[in-house]
């Protein structure tokens, strides 16, 4: 799956096509890291980050949770832009 978004060396990912569950969340990569966060309460699902990439993420989530929210569950691919 595409990158919806990426910043300051973070890769956000949304997958489709039945190979998720609940709850909605997306994937970060960064670097050697990976996790998944949820939408809902910004908690890391699986994997794990350096603080301070989960700070940025978690800023990125709460700017963008609506949208997040509709790609998750129209499934319909879209960029968000990236955290400034």
């Amino acid at each position: 799956m595409p990158a919806i978004s990426n910043f300051y060396g973070i890769t956000i990912k949304i997958y489709f096509l039945g190979k998720e569950h609940n709850p909605p969340h997306i994937h970060v990569i960064y670097g050697e890291y990976t996790a998944a966060i949820s939408i809902n309460n910004y908690e890391v699902i699986d994997g794990d980050l350096p603080q301070k990439a989960l700070n940025l993420v978690i800023e990125w989530i709460k700017l963008h949770k609506e949208e997040l929210l509709d790609i998750w569950e129209s499934q319909k691919f879209r960029k968000i832009n990236p955290l400034i």
